[in-house]
């Protein structure tokens, strides 16, 4: 994401967040970690839907049980 579509995300002004850089870099790391963590939410929740598709899979056959 580029500084300018954060901006605009957060309803700020480019400026504006800018000065938050200079001015309040606490606010801008808690920010970037709010992102981060974002992603990682996104991909945990896309691995956690292919560990289902495979128990389901598994678990159809009847073959072996999984708890």
């Amino acid at each position: 994401m580029t500084k300018e579509e954060l901006a605009n995300e957060l309803g700020v002004s480019l400026k504006t967040l800018y000065n938050w850089e200079k001015e309040k870099p606490g606010l801008v790391k808690l920010i970037n970690l709010g992102l981060t963590m974002e992603d990682q939410i996104d991909e945990a929740e896309k691995h956690l839907e292919k560990l289902k598709a495979i128990r389901d899979k598994a678990t159809s056959s009847n073959k072996f049980k999984l708890k």
